[in-house]
């Protein structure tokens, strides 16, 4: 089966997906979060790992399904090279597959980017394009890719993507067995997507939680339209979640597979990035702090004495940045 398929990926897939990204990608560890503001919120009872996907190569997830495209890349198009449009964590990881290929990237960013990312996309060699906003970048891209002939790696949307971060997913489905709840943050809602079908897969009576930021809920607002929408602007300072629209595959399977949403703002990610900071010494951006922001908040009633997994998703930030923006109890 094509991984550009409309079907959602079965296991034998994702397997074959993990197998294709060898040792080009780390198996991500689990680590059990024992703070008392856990005991606090969830009761002693309760059991949270964090899958710690921000030790993996790049940074974040974001490598999985950047990997796995560039690699489905024939010779003709491998020649052409391949762009994307980023608010850092996926330009970072396009550049990094497209030099594990061999071949070249040609990357659009937002001006303003966390100088971090911009300095890690030209680590590995890509050529960069800064654009005043997402929506520009997203115009910038589809150019780039018309004139160039480059393929443009998507961001969230796609069965390959799918399959990439399915296999954290099914990382974690088999390093954590018997799990209650699996929270992931949601920005296209690509890596929800992947998770999500993995997770149902291996542990189907486990429920998904997908988490937005109040500033840039296009999935809340796609699910109930009941079909992918847009957002008129990204407010939130989770920039790797401000996605500006949903788009139907990734859609589609968090409609089939998510059991629940929730939003969370700003201040609930900052305290949540100084709680892992003080707790595990993990400097996480935002986004990374998503997930831990919903269980100690909005899901912290129904996850009370539950055996919860929270994906740690990604941690390229500056250093000052960080601690501008975490709040530290």
């Amino acid at each position: 089966m094509s991984l550009d398929d409309a079907a959602p990926p079965d296991l034998a897939a994702m397997e074959a997906a993990r197998e294709t990204l060898g040792d080009l990608i780390d198996e991500t560890p689990v680590h059990r979060l024992r703070a008392a503001a856990v005991r606090h919120a969830l009761g002693r009872e309760s059991d949270v790992f964090l899958k710690l996907e921000l030790f993996q190569r790049t940074g974040t997830f974001k490598a999985r399904g950047a990997l796995l495209s560039a690699m489905a890349l024939d010779d003709a198009a491998r020649a052409r090279g391949v762009t994307a449009v980023s608010a850092g964590n996926h330009a970072i990881a396009v550049a990094f597959a497209a030099d594990s290929v061999g071949t070249t990237a040609k990357v659009v960013m937002m001006e303003g980017a966390d100088p971090f990312r911009v300095a890690q996309v030209r680590r590995y060699g890509a050529d960069l394009v800064l654009v005043p906003d997402v929506h520009a970048a997203f115009e910038t891209v589809r150019a780039i890719e018309g004139e160039e002939g480059r393929t443009m790696i998507h961001p969230f949307e796609g069965r390959t993507i799918a399959c990439g971060t399915a296999t954290v997913g099914l990382e974690l489905a088999r390093q954590v067995p018997a799990l209650d709840a699996v929270i992931v943050p949601i920005g296209g809602g690509g890596l929800c997507a992947g998770v999500s079908c993995a997770i149902k897969a291996v542990q189907p009576g486990c429920r998904v939680y997908g988490v937005e930021p109040e500033g840039a809920d296009t999935m809340h607002r796609s699910f109930a339209a009941g079909a992918p929408q847009p957002i008129e602007r990204v407010r939130t300072i989770a920039d790797s979640l401000g996605a500006p629209f949903a788009l139907p595959y990734s859609f589609g399977l968090c409609r089939r597979y998510v059991d629940e949403l929730v939003r969370i703002d700003d201040e609930a990610m900052r305290r949540a990035m100084g709680l892992l900071f003080a707790e595990t010494k993990l400097a996480v951006e935002p986004a990374g702090a998503a997930a831990t922001a919903a269980l100690l908040g909005p899901l912290a009633a129904r996850l009370r004495g539950k055996r919860t997994a929270v994906i740690v998703c990604g941690t390229n930030i500056d250093a000052q940045k960080f601690m501008a923006q975490a709040v530290f109890a």
